[in-house]
């Protein structure tokens, strides 16, 4: 199978995320061992599209979302154009398909309230890991960071006498984030927790997990799914969820979308552009002030 190379192709070429490749990478044998055992292939590269619409039906039979189906399929979609560029193929089997239809659902963010009752109650015990699962949460939705660029932070990217993080993004694309004050005291003072926690070994990484090792992403949606459950009773509480509600309480608050949409570290404003369907109440305000006919 030609799979390592697309997913070398990919890592070296597109520069996609350790964290993306992996997804990839899983996407392509799950639909390889389908193959295998339901239709006796021993490869995928030569696959016509009715067994792919078969494996599609499975999916849904199985109750998997059609934005979860729809993301296996652009996978395939991505090899089977792949494996044209290097001549395996002479057509992309997916080239008629259609997506399935997603339904749009709203994800509300975190309120201000929530998050202020959460960081400054007595939520965080003063422990290695509470001052760690502290520092996550304030780091996140203070800078709007993605859940792998807070893994992946360097230690040498935290720059307190600048007052700026240099985040690693999506395709190795880097860009500087100014600290807030209390949050570069937030930073410093688990700077000093983890010297005296851990000494002064060297570590790649700005965060490390309590048992001193380079943090998962499972532990990461643990702690803020934990936490927030405290605080608020809203049915998605993960990490994302941070980034959504800084997005969203800085453009509440009047923020240019271009200035949001550069600490986002998002390539277009397009993507940006989902955060504003949050504000909505705040919209509503405003015209309802601003209108001449919403003051009767």
């Amino acid at each position: 199978m030609a799979i390592p190379k697309f997913i070398d192709y990919m890592e070296k070429e597109k520069n996609y995320s350790p964290h993306t490749l992996k997804a990839y990478n899983k996407d392509l044998h799950d639909f390889a061992a389908y193959c295998r055992e339901e239709h006796q292939s021993e490869g995928i590269e030569q696959i016509d599209y009715p067994l792919i619409r078969a494996w599609i039906v499975l999916l849904v039979e199985a109750g998997n979302s059609n934005r979860s189906i729809n993301r296996k399929i652009s996978v395939l979609r991505s090899y089977y154009n792949f494996l044209q560029r290097i001549e395996v193929r002479d057509t992309n089997p997916l080239r008629k398909h259609k997506p399935l239809k997603e339904s749009k659902k709203v994800q509300l963010p975190f309120t201000e309230k929530e998050i202020e009752n959460l960081l400054d109650g007595a939520h965080f015990d003063n422990d290695y890991e509470g001052i760690l699962s502290k520092t996550i949460i304030e780091t996140l939705y203070c800078t709007g960071m993605r859940r792998t660029e807070l893994i992946h932070l360097e230690t040498q990217a935290v720059n307190f006498t600048a007052g700026t993080l240099k985040v690693l993004g999506k395709r190795n694309k880097e860009r500087l984030i100014p600290l807030l004050p209390e949050l570069q005291k937030q930073l410093e003072r688990y700077a000093q927790e983890v010297e005296e926690t851990f000494g002064n070994s060297p570590f790649p990484y700005f965060f490390r997990s309590p048992k001193g090792k380079k943090m998962s992403d499972n532990f990461v949606y643990t702690v803020v799914n934990s936490y927030f459950n405290r605080v608020s009773s809203k049915e998605k509480r993960s990490p994302h969820m941070l980034r959504h509600s800084f997005a969203t309480h800085l453009l509440n608050q009047g923020a240019d979308l271009n200035t949001v949409k550069d600490l986002l570290g998002h390539a277009s404003l397009a993507a940006t552009q989902i955060y504003t369907h949050s504000s909505m109440e705040q919209i509503k305000a405003v015209y309802k002030d601003a209108h001449p006919r919403g003051k009767k």
